[in-house]
């Protein structure tokens, strides 16, 4: 693979800053909905008595004959997205991820996945900065339960801006697709000219001693932390890895070998979720020391957003130890 996979993208100049703009993940969701409505009459929307919660409201209001409220009884609407989608519609699954494709996963992969059906699954209120919900509704399982199974698209996108991108690039793609969103507002960290294409990570920081392979909103906390390890002379590249399948193979292996060490960093189980995508990727091509930053085999808990991020160890804090932790294993190993 060439050096030149790995230059950096444009990113928000307010990375650390106070004033930086801060908007739910699911806002974006919501505006690529009514976008896509507008321009193909075959986008439908679904929803499981969570329309306002999702963002899906704005399409309920503007598009009302295109969709479909299907009450809490989520297994009940996969299988009618799925029979939408061969009948040559476009649905768009909205609820909790913890129900969608958490409830529904047998669905989901019979009638959806098996069949090659398009459909496009939303999966909101993802990781514990869900905050005071609790740990019924904070999904942390998702991204496993997902990209195992053949030929489903996973998601994971790290912003407001992104996840409209993602959302409208879901809708381009023919097949199924599974994408994840967060509650809170949280920072926005890329621009209109960042760009999103399925498949291709970002990178966020050039860097030389240690990379960040990262999926989500939680990346912002990676940035922080190399912002501050910068200062003590260590160089953290970080990379935006926002699709979990098909996972960028290369330029993974690429930043790997540029760095000889790599955290991975989710807001998901570190069991089977996006940093065991990337270490499956490694372990078969470039074996480097990795430390996982993630839900450490834990459900979640009420809270803050912030206070749980700290408590389970997904902040910049845990981030930077981690990196620290690596690049001791790196040294050690020579």
């Amino acid at each position: 693979m060439s050096q030149t996979n790995l230059e950096p993208v444009k990113i928000s100049e307010k990375i650390g800053a106070a004033d930086i703009e801060q908007k739910p993940t699911r806002d974006g969701y919501g505006e690529a909905l009514v976008e896509l409505g507008e321009k193909n009459p075959n986008v439908v929307v679904l929803t499981g008595d969570l329309s306002e919660s999702t963002r899906a409201q704005a399409f309920q209001k503007k598009f009302p004959e295109r969709f479909f409220e299907i009450g809490v009884a989520e297994q009940n609407m996969m299988g009618i997205a799925a029979g939408l989608a061969l009948a040559g519609k476009i649905p768009f699954v909205s609820s909790y991820a913890t129900f969608s494709p958490g409830r529904n996963w047998d669905q989901l992969r019979v009638s959806v996945v098996y069949s090659q059906a398009n459909v496009k699954i939303a999966g909101a209120h993802t990781g514990v900065s869900v905050g005071p919900d609790g740990a019924t509704h904070q999904a942390l399982e998702d991204i496993a339960i997902t990209r195992v199974l053949p030929g489903l698209v996973v998601l994971v996108p790290c912003d407001y801006l992104q996840t409209k991108q993602a959302t409208l690039a879901a809708a381009a793609f023919k097949g199924p697709v599974y994408f994840r969103f967060t509650r809170e507002k949280t920072p926005v960290m890329t621009l209109p000219e960042t760009g999103f294409e399925i498949g291709k990570a970002q990178v966020f920081k050039e860097g030389k001693d240690v990379v960040v392979i990262g999926s989500g909103p939680v990346l912002y906390n990676a940035l922080l932390a190399a912002a501050e390890l910068e200062k003590q002379g260590i160089s953290v590249m970080v990379l935006n890895n926002h699709t979990i399948k098909p996972i960028d193979s290369e330029s993974i292996i690429a930043a790997a070998k540029k760095c000889g060490a790599v955290v991975t960093l989710e807001e998901h189980q570190i069991n089977a979720g996006a940093g065991s995508a990337v270490c499956e990727v490694l372990s078969k091509n470039y074996p480097v020391p990795v430390e996982m930053v993630g839900m450490p085999d834990s459900f979640g808990e009420s809270g803050e957003p912030a206070q749980l991020l700290e408590k389970f160890g997904m902040d910049a804090p845990a981030i930077k130890n981690a990196i620290l932790k690596v690049i001791q294993r790196k040294v050690k190993n020579g």
